[in-house]
């Protein structure tokens, strides 16, 4: 499939087999969420990645009683940075010096810039910034699962505060943001397996202005 095609395949799934994602998949995914476009390349963001069903089990009884919780293959919590440190910053900035193989000095207005412009916001701020950053990944996730053909399906419908309990989120520096369940959708108990996928029309959707 192309692009567009597996675009209008994809759906989200509300029921799925427990069928698993065969891992060069899996990485596939993982891998186009990690080229992810994030402000400044910074990625203020986490993403845990839970095959464990015991792990899912108690997710779903705490903190997102969704079917797909349980039947999923795999289990990505985005999860932004809270608060975003200084220490992160430079962690990227050196990391960006060594890939590129400049000097890190040569890049210290890149680095002031950006925690400038973290000090002087406040931290719930920052976290939202982090929150929305992390919602481009989430997009590109959803795109790339489409391409492997393997549903993916976003939510939004569960507890942060039980979910950042579970996974001990807190003691990491993150609050979780949005979760995405990867797997096969199961054509028999989805009721929306062979729905005809509906999206404003392209007349309404954009304004052209020339």
């Amino acid at each position: 499939m192309n692009l567009l095609e597996a675009l209008n395949w994809r759906y989200a799934a509300k029921r799925m087999t427990g069928a698993r994602v065969p891992e060069n998949k899996l990485n596939n995914i993982l891998e186009a969420i990690r080229l992810s476009a994030s402000s400044m390349g910074l990625q203020p963001y986490t993403i845990l990645v839970i095959q464990n069903q015991d792990l899912k089990k108690e997710i779903f009884e705490k903190a997102a009683q969704q079917p797909q919780i349980v039947e999923a293959s795999a289990l990505l919590v985005f999860a932004a940075w809270d608060p975003v440190t200084e220490e992160q910053i430079d962690e990227y900035i050196d990391h960006v010096a060594e890939e590129r193989g400049v000097n890190p000095d040569t890049l210290a207005d890149f680095r002031n810039g950006i925690k400038t412009m973290v000090k002087g916001r406040t931290p719930e701020v920052n976290f939202n910034w982090a929150a929305r950053q992390a919602y481009l990944a989430l997009g590109t996730g959803l795109a790339a699962a489409a391409s492997e053909e393997v549903d993916a399906t976003p939510m939004e419908g569960f507890s942060p505060e039980e979910l950042d309990k579970v996974l001990n989120l807190p003691e990491k520096g993150l609050r979780s943001v949005v979760i995405m369940t990867l797997g096969y959708r199961d054509p028999e108990r989805d009721p929306l397996v062979n729905v005809k996928k509906v999206r404003r029309q392209k007349e309404k959707l954009f304004i052209s202005i020339n």
